[in-house]
């Protein structure tokens, strides 16, 4: 027996492809429907994302309503108890088979914890300017700092000192706070981004891939609004966003320019920090994203891993001596990491292995951030300096 729920988030996911992606058909949707309160709206997200988290253990024969409260069933049971789902039927089926062999964990109840994170709805993150932390908080009332949550996690939570969870009620696009620019919606994991780069308020800086600016808006916070960066893309609707953004949140020391990622770089000019926060599989956002598990390829590994390659070997030519350079990117296969970082290093001895927030020696191959002990996006980071 099927529900208006089941059958609407059947409508949604009958209309999901590779080329349009269920956030996408989600917000249309949403967008479309004016009579749609919150609650409904976090049920129909919750709905789609919950039949493409238990995809592989629905029955295709099924009629689609009827998948969708199977997998509402599976969810209902895996938040109640995770342990109800074996951890071999999560190893075979949370993940395409290549891409669990392309992940490189430290233990292997590292690997159990990343799997079950996989399967539990996403925390939502907020990123209040620094000067509002303390009254953000206050207006929103439902909000927490990050927990640790595993005991390997190394971080620091001064990693992200503003860094709040949201867990209320509200649509915060439609709050006042939101709409005078004082917070931003932004992962925990992209937060950290930011300040491991650490810029000072007279430094220039270059966002090269800064899609619609969420990482150049961080940056310019960090700056206090001071000092220039520079905001590059090669969609100019991205940086027609940024700018919207950017006037939202009274952030004026940038300049957007188009940039393909090619070896003309868009300006003569050297930074003391470059940030590549490149194109990539997006594997690290699949908790948030669980659609795209099944539309993504090996082969689409391979060929953004040496984009990201081209894009480090272009844009640390532009590095003043003492100039530091980011590499970011949410995901987590070793192809797009560890290899690129390695291939990297190989060929430009001129460029020494930086440590990242707090740790004190820098980590040749980089760092992780897992999903599971963030309970954010998995994201990559790696450091050089120009010597």
């Amino acid at each position: 027996m099927s529900t208006p729920l089941a059958q609407r988030a059947a409508h949604v996911i009958a209309q999901v492809s590779p080329d349009t992606p269920a956030d996408f058909v989600l917000r249309r949707e949403i967008g479309t429907d004016p009579d749609l309160d919150s609650v409904e709206k976090r049920a129909l997200t919750g709905a789609v994302f919950a039949f493409f988290r238990w995809f592989a253990w629905l029955e295709t024969t099924d009629a689609l309503p009827r998948r969708v409260l199977a997998a509402l069933d599976l969810q209902k049971r895996f938040d109640a108890d995770p342990a109800a789902i074996k951890p071999e039927a999560l190893a075979a089926l949370a993940l395409p088979p290549w891409a669990l062999a392309s992940l490189d964990f430290p233990t292997p109840e590292a690997r159990l914890s990343y799997l079950r994170q996989l399967q539990r709805p996403p925390a939502l993150w907020i990123r209040p300017q620094r000067e509002f932390a303390a009254s953000i908080a206050r207006a929103l009332r439902h909000t927490s700092p990050p927990e640790v949550r595993a005991a390997n996690f190394k971080l620091p939570l001064t990693s992200a000192p503003t860094a709040l969870r949201y867990t209320g009620p509200s649509d915060l696009f439609k709050s006042e706070e939101f709409k005078k620019g004082l917070f931003e919606i932004q992962d925990l994991a992209s937060q950290i981004v930011g300040h491991a780069c650490a810029p000072l308020p007279a430094e220039t800086w270059w966002d090269a891939c800064c899609g619609e600016g969420g990482k150049t808006l961080h940056l310019s916070d960090l700056m206090g609004n001071k000092g220039v960066i520079w905001a590059t893309d090669r969609h100019t609707g991205r940086l027609a966003t940024l700018r919207k953004r950017a006037g939202r949140a009274q952030a004026f020391n940038y300049r957007a320019v188009t940039w393909n990622g090619g070896p003309f770089l868009p300006t003569k000019t050297k930074f003391d920090g470059i940030l590549v926060d490149a194109p990539c599989s997006g594997v690290g956002t699949w908790q948030r994203n669980p659609h795209a598990r099944w539309t993504l390829t090996e082969n689409d590994i391979h060929e953004l891993a040496a984009i990201q390659l081209q894009l480090l070997e272009n844009t640390h030519k532009a590095l003043k001596p003492g100039g530091r350079l980011v590499y970011a990117v949410c995901t987590i296969t070793r192809q797009e990491t560890t290899e690129v970082v390695r291939a990297f290093s190989a060929h430009h001895p001129e460029l020494e292995p930086l440590p990242l927030l707090e740790q004190t020696t820098p980590a040749a191959d980089g760092l992780f951030l897992w999903p599971h002990e963030l309970d954010a996006n998995g994201m990559f980071l790696a450091a050089w300096r120009k010597k």
